[in-house]
């Protein structure tokens, strides 16, 4: 099926939608949200939640690509649901380590002007990502947006962790640099 057609089952409140959804993203979906969380149930839960978040968004929104639609979909309520879970208990997991990754990138401000400029942020750091080598990008995106651990994205690769740790290393200190030159982060 279409996502133009889903797109129009979510637009005419069609129950189609969901179902539709579920077939076409349904496993895609759950990638994400199991790489983030690394549980089975909350990753199911989310991936409904998505379907539900979708139906009160479509209308007014009219995605342009229904993917990438529902994985930013899907991120958002598995980091929301990712934190809710770590301030019950601490642990550790995949998602602690790439938080801790980014954050020499990223500068943690939690003021009104910080959140202000968050969109603005997002845009650089997209422009930055489109700005690497064809491998570069698949390693952040792979690490960075799904959460996937080094060792699956060097086997994925079929090169080393050790490679994957450096690629990776290079390019948050590059990235770094470039939110320090877009005023972004004081270095």
């Amino acid at each position: 099926m279409k996502d133009s057609e889903i797109i129009d089952f979510y637009w005419n409140k069609d129950s189609k939608a969901i179902s539709a959804s579920v077939e076409q993203y349904g496993a895609y979906c759950f990638s994400i949200a199991n790489g983030i969380l690394d549980d089975a149930r909350d990753s199911e839960e989310c991936v409904n939640d998505t379907w539900l978040r979708a139906w009160n968004a479509i209308p007014p929104t009219r995605p342009t690509v229904l993917k990438v639609f529902f994985a930013k979909i899907t991120r958002h309520l598995s980091f929301d649901r990712y934190k809710a879970r770590r301030s019950l208990k601490r642990g550790g997991g995949e998602t602690v380590l790439v938080l801790e990754e980014l954050a020499e990138c990223i500068a943690g401000e939690t003021d009104v002007e910080g959140q202000v400029n968050a969109k603005e942020l997002g845009e650089v750091i997209n422009q930055f990502v489109a700005s690497l080598s064809e491998r570069e990008k698949n390693l952040f995106i792979r690490r960075y947006f799904f959460s996937e651990p080094i060792k699956v994205i060097a086997d994925r690769y079929d090169t080393s962790e050790n490679y994957v740790n450096v690629t990776l290393s290079r390019v948050r200190r590059r990235l770094r640099g470039h939110l320090s030159k877009e005023g972004y982060f004081d270095e």
